[in-house]
C-alpha cells in the first residue's frame, strides 16, 4: 500500500503482523502499575472498542501483556510501517489544505528525529503525547483526509470523537487534554486515568501538534542566558552556565549557550538522548568521568571558550564536585522533567539509568524516597555555590517547587516564597512578556530549506523596519530577535519540519505573518502554518512559570488561557487546543494554543489581523491588570494603534495610605 492509501485505510480491517521491540530506540520507561483488576480490565474493554469484535480475542492477549510490561496500552502491532516525519504538505491525501497542515504536524511531532519517545507517540518531557495509542492516530488521520472545511474534527485527549459540520472560518480541529475536574488532577489520576485510556497529557506543544524540536526554545533559553549574564554584569565569553536535562525541551540549553556565547555543562542520564543530541551539533563534547568534566572546564574558562559539554550522569554529582574543586558557577539552573518527578522526570543520585527505571516500576515508593533525597542533595549543593556568588533561577521546570515539598532548603524567610525567583519573575516577564513579545514560531509547509531561507529574510526585513520606529523600551527586545533571525540559518537549528521561531509582540507578529502571506499569493513561497509556544505573553495560566510575575493574587486562576482559546477559535484560528499540566505538571498549570494555515488568500489576510491581535493583547491586559508597568505601557500603546481596544487600567494605590492601617 501506498502512503496515501495507508492514511485513508485508517484502522484496517485485517490485523498488521506484530511489531518486535525495537531496543535501539528511545523508549518511554516502565509506568508503575497503578489499576485494580477491575480497573485493568475496564483499560483492556476502552482499547478493544476501537477494533472490530473479530479481533478481540487476538488483541486481548496482547494489550494484556502491553498493559502488565509497560504500564500502558500502546497498540504496538498498529505503529505504521511508512517512515514517520513531515512530508510536503501536496503528500497528504486531504480535501481540505488546512487539514493537510495540521497532519504535517502531527507527523513531525512523531519524527523520530523530533519525539522523544516516538513509539510511544511521546514527543517530549517524559510524557507529553500526541496521542495515546496507535489506533487514535491511525483513525485522527483518516478522519483529516476525509475532513472538508465545512467539518470540525473534535479531539477528546488524543481521542478522535469525529467529524461534526460546522462552517469554513470555525477551526478545523479543536483540541483539549487532561482537562480533569478539579479533585481528579494529581499526579497519581494522570496515572490511572492515563492507563485506563481515556485522558493524556499533552504538555504544551505535543498535544497540539506544534512542537518544533528544540528550536522551539532555544531562542526563549538563548534571550534568557544573555539577559542572566546582563543581570550579573558579565560576558558570557568565558563564564560558565550549569544545567541538567537534554531531552525535548531541555535539549535546546547547550546550543542556546553556545548562541550566547558562554561556556556551558549540561548533565544527562539517558545514554541514548545524549548521544542524539551530539550526533545532532546540540552539543559539542560528551564526557563522562568528572575529574575529566573539571579539567575541560578549567581549560574552557582559561582560553574563553564558547562550548557546550554534556556530562553523562547526575547533575547532583556536577554541583558537589564543582563546589569541592571551587570552580566558580556563574550561571545555574536546571530543566529536567520535574513536572513528572515519580515517572522518569527526574533520576535519584547514586545509583545507574537502569536501577532507577527499574525501581521506578517496581519499587514506586522507594523511588519518590530516592528522587525526594536527591533533591535535598541537589538544593544543598546549589546554596553552596550561591553563597559564592552563583546567580541561579529556577527554569519553570517544577525544580524549586518539588524541591520544596521534598523539604529541600529553599524557602525565603518568609516561609511563602523562593529562596531563587523563576526565571519569569526576574527576566522573561518585565523584560518580554510584560510586553507581548513571546515565541512566534512559523512552519514552511512545503518541506523546502530555500523557502524558509525566504521566510527567514522576510521577518528580519519586517523587524528592521518596525525597529525603527520602536519606542526605547522595546529597542533591546527588537534588536535581540534581529540579531537572532540573522544567525539563525549559520546556527543549524532545524529539527524536523522547516521551522523557525523568534521572540515578537502582537505588531511584529501581525506584520511578518502579512507579509508571508503576500509572498505565498505572489508565488514566492508556499503555504506557511502558523504557532507559538503555549510558553506565552497570553496562553498560560501557571503561578511557577508564565503568570509567576503576576502579584495581585491572581496567579493561581486559569481565566486567561480559557480565553484565550476561546477567543482564537472565533478569530479565525485552524485549530485551537486547551490543556491541563503542560510544562510544570499535571494540575498545576491551564494551558491554549493555535495553528494557522496562510494560503496567500484575502481570507487568510483577515483572520491573522484578527487573531494575532487578540492572542498577545489578551495577556497584555491581564498583566496590566496586575499592575505590571511594562505591561500597562504595552497596553495603552496597544490602545493608541487600534481604536477598537478599550481596556480596563489599574488605578495605583499609594503604598503609604496602606502602611496607615
Amino acid at each position: 500500500m501506498t502512503f496515501k492509501d495507508q492514511i485513508l485505510e485508517g484502522i484496517p480491517d485485517q490485523l498488521p503482523q506484530p511489531k518486535p521491540f525495537d531496543a535501539s530506540i528511545n523508549h518511554a520507561p516502565k509506568r508503575k502499575a497503578i489499576l485494580s483488576k477491575a480497573e485493568e480490565k475496564l483499560a483492556l474493554k476502552n482499547a478493544l472498542r476501537y477494533f472490530d469484535k473479530k479481533h478481540h480475542k487476538t488483541l486481548l492477549s496482547e494489550f494484556k501483556n502491553e498493559l502488565d510490561t509497560y504500564g500502558r496500552i500502546y497498540m504496538y502491532r498498529f505503529r505504521p510501517d511508512y517512515k514517520m516525519f513531515a512530508r510536503p504538505i501536496n503528500e497528504y491525501p486531504a480535501q481540505s489544505q488546512q487539514a493537510a497542515a495540521i497532519m504535517l504536524m502531527i507527523q513531525n511531532n512523531l519524527d523520530y528525529a523530533v519525539a522523544q519517545h516516538p513509539h510511544e507517540l511521546i514527543t517530549y518531557g517524559g510524557n507529553g503525547a500526541v496521542f495515546s495509542n496507535w489506533a487514535q492516530y491511525r483513525l485522527t488521520m483518516k478522519y483529516l483526509a476525509q475532513m472538508t472545511d465545512e467539518q470540525t474534527l473534535t479531539m477528546y485527549s488524543g481521542h478522535p470523537m469525529g467529524l461534526f459540520p460546522s462552517h469554513k472560518n470555525a477551526p478545523r480541529v479543536v483540541v483539549t487534554n487532561g482537562m480533569m475536574i478539579p479533585n481528579y488532577s494529581k499526579p497519581d489520576d494522570w496515572e490511572k486515568f492515563n492507563a485506563l485510556g481515556v485522558t493524556q497529557y499533552g504538555q504544551m506543544t505535543a498535544g497540539s501538534y506544534m512542537y518544533i524540536g528544540p528550536q522551539g526554545i532555544v531562542h526563549g533559553t538563548t534571550i534568557t542566558v544573555l539577559n542572566g549574564f546582563r543581570k550579573i554584569n558579565k560576558e558570557p565569553k568565558g563564564h560558565l552556565f550549569v544545567t541538567s536535562g537534554l531531552g525535548g525541551m531541555s535539549g535546546a540549553q547547550p546550543k542556546a549557550g553556545n548562541i550566547a556565547g558562554c561556556i556551558t555543562v549540561c548533565a544527562e542520564v539517558n545514554p541514548k538522548i545524549t548521544q542524539v543530541r551530539l550526533d545532532q551539533g546540540w552539543i559539542d563534547e560528551k564526557i563522562t568521568d568528572l575529574d575529566q568534566l573539571v579539567k575541560r572546564v578549567i581549560q574552557a574558562k582559561a582560553e574563553k571558550e564558547t562550548v557546550s559539554i554534556a556530562y553523562l550522569g547526575n547533575i547532583v554529582d556536577v554541583w558537589e564536585t564543582f563546589d569541592k574543586h571551587n570552580l566558580h558557577i556563574d550561571l545555574g539552573s536546571d530543566q529536567t522533567s520535574l513536572h513528572n518527578p515519580w515517572a522518569g522526570g527526574y533520576y535519584p543520585v547514586g545509583i545507574t539509568f537502569e536501577e532507577a527505571n527499574t525501581m521506578m516500576a517496581n519499587q514506586p515508593d522507594l523511588f519518590k524516597e530516592k528522587v525526594q533525597e536527591t533533591l535535598r542533595r541537589h538544593a544543598e549543593a546549589i546554596n553552596k555555590h550561591t553563597a559564592k556568588g552563583t546567580y541561579f533561577f529556577d527554569y519553570g521546570n517544577a525544580f524549586l517547587l518539588e524541591a520544596s515539598r521534598a523539604g529541600a532548603d529553599i524557602m525565603a524567610d518568609n516561609g511563602i516564597d523562593f529562596k531563587y525567583p523563576s526565571y519569569v519573575q526576574d527576566i522573561m516577564g518585565p523584560m518580554c512578556f510584560d510586553y507581548g513579545f513571546g515565541p512566534f514560531r512559523w512552519v514552511c509547509a512545503s518541506g523546502k530549506p530555500e523557502d524558509l531561507a525566504k521566510t527567514d529574510a522576510i521577518a528580519c526585513q519586517v523587524l528592521e523596519e518596525i525597529k525603527q520606529h520602536s519606542p526605547e523600551e522595546i529597542q533591546q527586545q527588537m534588536s535581540d530577535n534581529i540579531q537572532w533571525i540573522k544567525g539563525a540559518q549559520q546556527n543549524k537549528l532545524v529539527v524536523g519540519s522547516q521551522a523557525r521561531i523568534l521572540y515578537a509582540d502582537a505588531e511584529g507578529r501581525m506584520k511578518i505573518a502579512e507579509a508571508f502571506n503576500q509572498a505565498i499569493a505572489n508565488g514566492e513561497i508556499d503555504t506557511v502554518i502558523l504557532g507559538r509556544d503555549h510558553h506565552d505573553v497570553s496562553g498560560t495560566d501557571s503561578p511557577y512559570r508564565e503568570t509567576s510575575n503576576i502579584y495581585d493574587g491572581s496567579r493561581f486562576t486559569a481565566d486567561m488561557a480559557i480565553h484565550n482559546v476561546i477567543g482564537d477559535s472565533f478569530r479565525g484560528a485552524t485549530w485551537v487546543s486547551i490543556h491541563n499540566g503542560g510544562g510544570v505538571g499535571w494540575g498545576e498549570v491551564i494551558n491554549g494554543g493555535f495553528g494557522m494555515v496562510l494560503d496567500g488568500s484575502i481570507e487568510a489576510s483577515k483572520r491573522l489581523k484578527q487573531m494575532l491581535f487578540w492572542d498577545v493583547n489578551n495577556g497584555i491586559s491581564r498583566r496590566s491588570w496586575a499592575r505590571n508597568d511594562e505591561a500597562i505601557f504595552a497596553i495603552k500603546r496597544a490602545m493608541d494603534i487600534e481604536p477598537n481596544l478599550k481596556v480596563t487600567l489599574p488605578n495605583l494605590v499609594d503604598d503609604d495610605l496602606l502602611e496607615q492601617l
